[in-house]
């Protein structure tokens, strides 16, 4: 009696290609499995100094994936580049779909230059986290290694990884102790729709902005330079209120004359990377806000320059063209400064997780924490513990990484 021949089964194959990139590869592969009626369950591909790395995990009949794979390989012969066969059971499979449900996070890697060492250390604290990495991608250009060595050289690279981590407060605190010791950046931030569509970003002025105390230049040419410098560290520091230290110092300006103003705001000291960071920012539509405890003098002088759309900061009494010591209206600190953002964003129609704030000192961090990332920029080491990001090796524009922007598209 003769036996009915057996239906065909589901087989589920990963196919890995690697070898010199040239176009055309990918295209010549997937016309074989268009061919089979091959079902493609997932692909991907990355290009490392011209060598390919290219993986496409497919589904087909059993009846024909001898056929697939002889096509395959003799396409990948005439190709010059090497293919393997793993076949995938359908329970790996499922548990592998099963896992895409658990939470993505970014993590950004920055600085001057990166090492083996600054990433190994990063991907053991993600392990020990129980986080698989799912992909890593540079987000700065290439660099000849002739100017490796230049000092505003910059390296970045993203770590896209899954999972849920075990202790997500002992994660960040481990991050920020070997970014403080191996002298790098580094940002953790969940993966959600908002990261990638932000629209609302809030600056500090003196030290964030410009590489300066506005209240510390102005001191200097009155006269009154060491004991103004030593109220504004104290506030920064979080030793005294920013309010009571705000008046104090400029009580002390009184009898300033008003021209000093224009000559200072014209020899602002820029900090790196802002000319480029404002240029992406206005390209890519977001609107731009200066939250200061400065000076609104100073802020509209920068508004002017960079085309920034909003700023609120204090007003200095001027009466016959000389300062009286005295500010109008009421002071911005921290308090404020949160209470701007909100109402910024409010105006905008943004989501405050839609919101970015970036700022140096103790009264900045009501907003930084307010926003829905805050970045706490060179900042004091209480600001830094207190941030959830922080930025301290490179300029203002290393912003733009935290971001997820390509040097390749932003330059």
């Amino acid at each position: 009696m003769k036996k009915k021949s057996e239906a065909p089964t589901t087989e589920l194959i990963l196919i890995s290609i690697s070898g010199d990139d040239r176009p055309g590869v990918t295209s010549a592969l997937t016309e074989i499995l268009a061919r089979y009626d091959a079902f493609i369950l997932d692909i991907g591909q990355a290009d490392i100094h011209h060598t390919l790395s290219l993986g496409i995990l497919f589904k087909t009949d059993s009846s024909v994936s001898g056929d697939i794979m002889k096509d395959l390989l003799f396409k990948a012969y005439e190709l010059d580049v090497k293919l393997s066969f793993s076949p995938v059971s359908v329970e790996e499979y499922n548990d592998w779909v099963g896992r895409q449900g658990k939470n993505r996070w970014i993590i950004t890697i920055l600085g001057r230059r990166l090492t083996a060492r600054q990433i190994a250390l990063v991907t053991e604290i993600v392990a020990d986290q129980n986080l698989n990495i799912d992909g890593i991608r540079r987000l700065t250009g290439r660099m000849p290694l002739d100017k490796m060595e230049e000092p505003k050289s910059k390296s970045c690279v993203e770590l896209s990884v899954r999972g849920n981590p075990r202790d997500r407060n002992e994660m960040q605190l481990q991050f920020m102790k070997i970014a403080a010791e191996e002298e790098f950046d580094i940002s953790l931030q969940e993966d959600t729709m908002y990261r990638r569509c932000r629209r609302l970003i809030c600056f500090d002025m003196d030290s964030t902005l410009i590489e300066t105390e506005v209240i510390d230049e102005l001191a200097d040419r009155a006269g009154v330079g060491d004991k103004v410098k030593a109220i504004t560290a104290s506030a920064m520091r979080g030793e005294i209120d920013f309010s009571e230290s705000f008046a104090r110092r400029v009580a002390l300006l009184k009898g300033l004359d008003e021209s000093v103003m224009k000559e200072i705001a014209e020899n602002l000291p820029i900090t790196e990377g802002v000319d480029r960071l404002m240029e992406v920012l206005k390209r890519a539509g977001y609107k731009i806000a200066i939250l200061s405890g400065g000076f609104t003098y100073f802020g509209n002088y920068l508004k002017q320059r960079f085309g920034i759309d909003y700023v609120y900061a204090n007003n200095l009494e001027i009466v016959d063209g000389k300062l009286t010591g005295r500010y109008l209206g009421d002071i911005v600190d921290g308090k404020r400064k949160a209470e701007l953002l909100k109402l910024i964003a409010q105006v905008e129609n943004v989501n405050i997780a839609q919101t970015i704030a970036v700022g140096d000192g103790a009264n900045d961090l009501p907003m930084l924490a307010t926003a829905g990332l805050g970045i706490a920029f060179h900042a004091k080491p209480k600001v830094k513990a207190n941030a959830g990001q922080s930025i301290s090796t490179i300029g203002l524009d290393g912003v733009l990484y935290f971001l997820g922007f390509k040097d390749s598209y932003i330059s």
